[in-house]
């Protein structure tokens, strides 16, 4: 399902802000956000080293999951793929799953994967 910027929450825009962000400070592949049960955000972009490789999915879970985090609301990933990585699907169900929005780096293609999210507690 495509969605328009127009039709996302407030919660699930700050979202996709916070990982267009994190995806442009350093010219990365992807960038990601992930949102928890509390409402705190997080967001992380691709690692590329030579010793240490993490997709921005997982690194943005890893933050979430070292302050606390039990489970996830929503996620957004920013990327030119046509769909979200196994493995990144797998980091995002540890935490129970959640939506996951794929966003292209225009920013002009949305599609969710799952039942949108759009609401904190």
């Amino acid at each position: 399902m495509s969605t328009r910027p127009d039709d996302l929450s407030a919660e699930d825009a700050k979202l996709v802000t916070l990982a267009r962000g994190a995806r442009g400070r350093v010219a990365a592949a992807e960038g990601a956000a992930v949102r928890d049960e509390t409402g705190r955000t997080y967001s992380g972009a691709t690692v590329r080293l030579d010793h240490l490789q993490i997709s921005a999915v997982q690194l943005a879970v890893a933050q979430a999951v070292a302050a606390g985090a039990r489970s996830l609301e929503a996620v957004v990933l920013v990327t030119a793929a046509a769909a979200i990585s196994q493995e990144d699907s797998a980091a995002v169900a540890d935490l129970g799953g959640a939506p996951m929005l794929l966003v292209d780096p225009s920013g002009k293609t949305w599609a969710w994967a799952g039942e949108p999210g759009g609401s904190s507690g």
